[in-house]
């Protein structure tokens, strides 16, 4: 066998963690709280066959949908991303500074294309996204990690990490934080903007549950901050329209926006320009305002019956977070529980979550006694079943 590259072991403990996940939503009989996906019902399908119906002929925009397109986007869609999710959050930007990708994820790709070495220091909170750093352990990039609180990354050990490690990336997400739901505060995010642009580091703001508020105050990005451009803004379209749509967008630079342009055209060429045309449609018919208010009371109703549901069915030294918004909760259990070892048990109990440890860069255990939990995706009776399966269950083990 031919030797594989030295990423794929970088890779293995992520990957195996996203490949779990994945299998944990696409089991019917089991009640998952572990993955990030919109409800089902919060799918536009009758909006989108009703566009796709009218925009696919060759007198509308069929042409345009099934044609190769511009690597940078379709000029509307960028247009709708300036004027309906950038402006009203206080970021001002010109269509030339977006650049449409594949899902929200591909900007963690470009960005390490266009920067990361292998050895390079990438900071990322503890605990993080692990879907990021298993792209980021691709490129072979050293992840460590920044302290984190109830009001998110820490920006005094931010500093002195940045001080210590010299990264080329900071990686945050400041709003209803994937894995915790923590929103970072107001003060923290022209924090983390302007310690990015005193010490010459990328800030990667990965945003995408941003517009999906239930509750609480709309916090400003971390990029209305950024006075040097050293701010790059990720977002997708996933949580607000359509994840199988595979959209997203990058919000940087006219600079940085040419170098993503040339790394889209040497990889994936263009994004669909078919899902670019509908979801483009979509905005302009004015359905978002709508649909953003029904996807809004859907999780909020999901996320308060999970929220009553800890005091109903767990012991009360079984800890969580209340977010504001977002997909997930974090559970902290006593250090008796071990999320790890408990997971074979649950979900032969047909519920599932992810275990905490994996979201922990630091390893040596950090995280053992901790659970991602995700809310949107389970209608509200099942939460109710899979929560008290669950509460049982650790009570059990804690008995």
């Amino acid at each position: 066998m031919v030797k594989y590259a030295e990423r794929i072991k970088t890779m293995e403990k992520t990957g195996k963690i996203i490949r779990n996940l994945f299998n944990a939503m696409t089991d019917p009989e089991t009640i998952s709280f572990g993955g990030g996906a919109p409800a089902r019902e919060a799918l536009p399908v009758d909006i989108v066959r009703q566009i796709t119906d009218e925009v696919m002929r060759v007198d509308s925009r069929g042409v345009t949908a099934l044609q190769y397109g511009d690597p940078l986007g379709l000029e509307d869609l960028r247009q709708v991303v300036v004027d309906y999710l950038l402006k009203p959050k206080g970021v001002i930007a010109d269509p030339d500074q977006v650049l449409i990708t594949t899902g929200g994820i591909e900007t963690m790709n470009l960005i390490c294309q266009i920067f990361i070495d292998p050895g390079d220091v990438i900071l990322v909170e503890s605990p993080t996204f692990v879907h990021c750093v298993e792209i980021f352990q691709m490129f072979q990039a050293k992840c460590v990690a920044v302290e984190t609180d109830e009001c998110g990354m820490v920006p005094g050990d931010l500093e002195k990490k940045i001080k210590a490690y010299h990264p080329k990336v900071i990686y945050v997400v400041p709003t209803f934080n994937n894995p915790t739901g923590v929103t970072t505060t107001t003060e923290r995010r022209q924090a983390i903007a302007e310690l990015g642009s005193r010490y010459d580091v990328i800030v990667l703001e990965d945003d995408p549950y941003r517009d999906i508020r239930y509750s609480g105050e709309d916090l400003p990005p971390i990029k209305t901050f950024d006075k040097t451009g050293n701010t790059v803004m990720a977002n997708s379209f996933s949580k607000i329209f359509s994840p199988g749509s595979r959209l997203g967008y990058v919000v940087a630079t006219k600079e940085l926006i040419s170098l993503f342009y040339q790394i889209q055209t040497a990889t994936v060429s263009v994004t669909s320009t078919l899902s670019q045309v509908i979801c483009a449609e979509f905005f302009k018919r004015g359905y978002y305002p709508a649909h953003h208010r029904m996807i809004c009371d859907l999780y909020r109703e999901r996320r308060d019956t999970m929220m009553a549901c800890f005091d109903k069915y767990f012991p009360a030294s079984v800890k969580h977070t209340f977010p504001d918004g977002g997909m997930f909760t974090w559970v902290t259990c006593p250090p008796e529980i071990d999320t790890t070892a408990l997971l074979p048990e649950a979900e032969a109990h047909k519920v599932a979550y992810v275990a905490g440890e994996g979201f922990y860069v630091e390893g040596n255990g950090k995280g053992r006694n901790c659970m991602r939990m995700s809310f949107t995706g389970v209608t509200p009776d099942k939460i109710e079943t899979g929560m008290q399966r669950l509460g049982k269950l650790i009570t059990e083990k804690l008995s």
